[in-house]
């Protein structure tokens, strides 16, 4: 491996097809070209055109690859990524060309040049054993915290094997035994109940999301999460015990807001005349498919919070109608603003006039959030995002939306008292406390900046003991 110009690397990186992966891992390749290291992007053309925006200073140290996913029979024309995806039913035919392409081009890639790294998403399963033929160490890049990754255990476990093997929707919903800390940490019986058909049953694209996890961190020599010591010390030593390889924080990377807000000037415009802190900013990611219950429901909350709000709407998946309550838009005119499309997050979050972030737990948006010193209220949906929520509630951070225990169902109420709670009563002055400290672990450059310089360390000095 060719460290030998100063000690700068070549890194490959994989991410999966989904904005909230292509999106950090983009951030996290920006990071490390600052630092003089060469990183190879693969991606597809309509991700690169829509998502990667490399700065003119780094574009001789990032060369993106796009690569063409093949015609994938039920997989929609044009579907380069999950928010493309008009059912999560079609995930198993996004995983399988993604498998088929990336496969085929990481070897094409190792063979004409010999990178240092390839630094890979959990859903690049194959990517160790392919890097291996060719005596390139990989490293899993996770894009999830320390306590969910620390949740589901070993990789054993997540293959169904050893006694802490999750293999009943039970299993799910209680704090496994080896966790050595007081927390809340578990799913809910109706998260579990969701969740566990997808994750256990044969999917289409061969193999299961826990599959993946597995073969990926066993593939690979360490791992690198984005996380910090300073947020959850605690997680971040039990998850490299259950791992039994260095688990390395590799900082949050927020990213800077947006200078393109082509389409939502207006909305800056009302943002600017708000009070500070006063507004509330709504947005549930790329990944999530609400119902049209749902929505109605978060409409309404926003409307009964009597609080200043943007929401960045998308349509409901269960309805050709536009899933508003009707004459919604007219009772919150001049309070309330409803986003359709493409909405600028980070520079919303970033404005002096949005106090607060209903939101799903997702970890990106956790992470944006924080960086902005923003408060939190967590309505989590799908995925790790309860297990999110639990960790920031036990940490006092924030506060989850009440939910049915039986169906997870929420009510309107329920939204606009958690914002109120958060936002202006007696609780809200110790929440906005507390994010404002949690401003310099999660959005401070340098700090950031720092881990990913250890990181990088760490796969140096592992490039050279294998040299000698």
């Amino acid at each position: 491996m060719d460290t030998k110009d100063g000690g700068k690397m070549h890194v490959v990186m994989l991410p999966w097809l989904a904005f909230g992966h292509v999106l950090p891992f983009t951030e996290f390749a920006k990071r490390v070209a600052r630092q003089g290291h060469r990183v190879t992007f693969l991606s597809t053309p309509r991700n690169t055109r829509r998502l990667i925006d490399i700065p003119p200073g780094l574009a001789g140290l990032i060369r993106v690859v796009d690569v063409q996913l093949p015609r994938v029979e039920h997989l929609p024309e044009h579907a380069e990524a999950t928010i493309d995806l008009p059912s999560d039913d079609l995930r198993p035919y996004l995983r399988r060309a993604y498998d088929a392409a990336f496969q085929r081009e990481l070897s094409l890639l190792l063979q004409e040049a010999k990178p240092d790294w390839v630094l890979v998403d959990y859903a690049s399963y194959w990517a160790p054993a392919a890097a291996a033929r060719h005596g390139v160490p990989c490293a899993f890049l996770s894009l999830f915290g320390a306590a969910a990754l620390s949740f589901f255990g070993t990789p054993e476990a997540l293959l169904g094997l050893g006694r802490h093997a999750k293999t009943e929707p039970a299993h799910f919903t209680v704090v496994p035994e080896y966790v050595p800390f007081p927390t809340t940490v578990a799913f809910r019986g109706y998260e579990a109940r969701g969740m566990f058909k997808p994750r256990m049953v044969p999917v289409d694209s061969g193999v299961s999301e826990d599959y993946r996890y597995a073969k990926t961190i066993q593939g690979c020599r360490l791992v690198g999460i984005r996380s910090s010591t300073e947020f959850e010390p605690e997680w971040l030593q039990l998850l490299g015990e259950l791992y039994e390889k260095p688990v390395i924080p590799v900082g949050l990377f927020p990213p800077a807001p947006q200078q393109d807000v082509a389409g939502h000037e207006a909305t800056l415009r009302w943002l600017d005349v708000q009070a500070p802190s006063s507004v509330v900013y709504a947005a549930f990611g790329s990944e999530v498919k609400l119902t049209s219950t749902q929505l109605q429901r978060i409409a309404l909350g926003l409307q009964a919070s009597g609080l200043p709000f943007i929401w960045a709407f998308r349509a409901p998946t269960d309805a050709v109608s536009g899933g508003l309550p009707e004459g919604f838009e007219e009772r919150v005119a001049g309070r309330g603003v409803v986003c359709r499309g493409w909405v600028p997050q980070v520079r919303f979050l970033a404005h002096a006039s949005v106090g607060g972030f209903l939101t799903h737990a997702g970890w990106n948006s956790i992470t944006e959030g924080l960086a902005q010193g923003v408060r939190l209220v967590l309505l989590p949906l799908v995925f790790e995002q309860g297990l999110n929520a639990r960790n920031l509630v036990d940490k006092k951070i924030s506060m989850e939306v009440a939910r049915d225990e039986q169906d997870g169902s929420f009510a309107a109420d329920d939204i606009a008292a958690a914002l109120r709670r958060v936002m202006v009563e007696g609780e809200g002055e110790q929440f906005g406390a507390k994010v404002k400290e949690l401003v310099k672990v999660f959005g401070d450059d340098e700090v950031n900046d720092t881990c990913v310089r250890d990181f990088l360390r760490h796969l140096s000095e592992h490039s050279k003991k294998n040299q000698g």
